[in-house]
């Protein structure tokens, strides 16, 4: 989630470099979430006994696909509200703060 956050990072500062901007933060997206989703989708997986894994994975996937239309909600307010930059700028915060929160409470351990 780290590598996400950067992209949006990389887009704001190569702003004066549009495509670049464009090509490396996408890059940088692409990769962040290459990296992400098969990381929560086991560890969700692993911290779930057997018996209710489909309804923990179930439920995760319902909350991760939740996010994706009040994220868009929330950018097209902030994006109203503060511009676009500003609505970058938080969207790389949120991510930040979730991929340290995410490393603190992930652990390795299964608790199957």
């Amino acid at each position: 989630m780290l590598v996400q956050a950067v992209s949006f990072v990389l887009a704001l500062a190569l702003l004066d470099r549009p495509l670049l901007a464009g090509i490396l933060s996408v890059v940088a997206l692409d990769l962040g979430t290459a990296m992400v989703y098969p990381a929560l989708i086991a560890s969700v997986s692993d911290h779930a006994h057997p018996a209710w894994r489909a309804n923990a994975l179930g439920t995760y996937r319902f909350w991760r696909d939740i996010g994706y239309a009040a994220g868009a909600l929330v950018a097209g307010v902030l994006a109203d509200a503060f511009g676009l930059n500003a609505t970058v700028i938080a969207a790389a915060v949120l991510t930040t703060t979730s991929g340290l929160l995410a490393a603190r409470w992930i652990t390795d351990r299964a608790k199957v």
